[in-house]
């Protein structure tokens, strides 16, 4: 068994091409699919976080509201850039919507990628240390938010609260247990899925990493994971890790599926540069008849190496599409590999 999600970037664009016009079309229309992916028996909804963009920028109203919704699927992110992120605050924020799914938030956070605009991080108010890069304030912020996901107090209380205080140092509330053991990071280096290791959060590995051998993506992955998963023996986690990786992957079993995606049929791995230093690889989509899926995705050594596969998907086609396309690889693929 494999576990399957999907992933959505959540674009929307005014253009009369798109079924997703709004932000308020997005967030609906991702509530709709993701009670619908449940029905399917699909095992995750998992949203990208962009900042000054029309795609999903605040991940929590919608996490929330998707728990309340749904009662099975797992809710969670791809990522959250931690440039951004208040550690503690975030913390009240993720603990609340853990809580209100009942314990179903597994939560992606990264560096991010490149934005919209130069150093957004700055216009909300964050600034590297002397000394420090933006990755390493995310990180930094990172590790806060896991020490305050530990639940331990450490808020000296006032000698005059405005209500009673439990005794000892103050955590933030709402504090939801379990939640830090449900924490991902997004990795696109090897360097950094072995710091996550370290810290004990999952890996995420998306359709795109640091090019640091020139070899296929899907065989690079596989090194990231092996290394991560040595990683974290080393560091004596007693739990079992899990890990993601994400693809774009659509049955053609239709003139529409064909119309959209029939000439992805021959689609290769691209390396391009991400920022002025950064060589990226940037993975193939996968588009074919479900026989030919099958054993395409056979020979994928990250997909085989992970436990958990994240399906980009075309948000802006609609949810009735989108469901199908769920239901396509869940019906006629999945079985195939032995996934279902």
């Amino acid at each position: 068994m494999k576990r399957i999600g999907f992933l959505s970037f959540g674009h929307w664009s005014p253009s009369e091409h798109s079924a997703t016009r709004s932000a308020a079309d997005f967030l609906h229309q991702s509530i709709d699919l993701a009670v619908a992916a449940e029905e399917l028996g699909v095992d995750g909804a998992y949203f990208r976080v962009h900042h000054f963009a029309r795609q999903a920028g605040s991940p929590f109203p919608l996490l929330s509201a998707i728990g309340a919704r749904t009662s099975k699927i797992e809710i969670g992110t791809g990522v959250i850039d931690m440039r951004y992120e208040n550690p503690l605050y975030m913390a009240e924020d993720a603990g609340a919507a853990d809580l209100i799914s009942g314990g179903r938030l597994q939560l992606g956070v990264s560096r991010g990628s490149p934005e919209q605009v130069i150093d957004g991080w700055r216009y909300f108010g964050y600034a590297p240390a002397e000394g420090e890069s933006s990755a390493d304030m995310a990180r930094r912020h990172t590790e806060v938010f896991l020490k305050v996901l530990d639940g331990e107090g450490f808020a000296e209380p006032s000698p005059r609260p405005m209500f009673a205080n439990p005794p000892g140092l103050l955590r933030v509330e709402p504090h939801s247990e379990g939640l830090r053991e449900r924490i991902w990071w997004g990795s696109g280096s090897n360097a950094t899925a072995v710091w996550a290791a370290k810290l004990g959060m999952n890996l995420q590995s998306s359709t795109l990493k640091d090019d640091e051998t020139g070899e296929p993506l899907h065989v690079q992955q596989r090194k990231q994971i092996e290394a991560y998963r040595e990683a974290y023996r080393a560091a004596g986690h007693e739990r079992e890790p899990r890990v993601s990786v994400s693809r774009s992957i659509f049955a053609l079993t239709n003139d529409l599926d064909r119309a959209y995606f029939g000439r992805d049929r021959d689609s290769r791995d691209r390396a391009g540069m991400i920022d002025e230093t950064t060589r990226a690889i940037f993975g193939r989509s996968y588009a074919a008849e479900p026989d030919v899926l099958v054993e395409q995705l056979r020979e994928d050594e990250a997909i085989q190496a992970a436990d958990t596969l994240l399906l980009t998907i075309p948000n802006q086609l609609g949810v009735d599409y989108n469901a199908h396309v769920l239901e396509s690889v869940l019906t006629q693929v999945a079985p195939g590999l032995g996934w279902r």
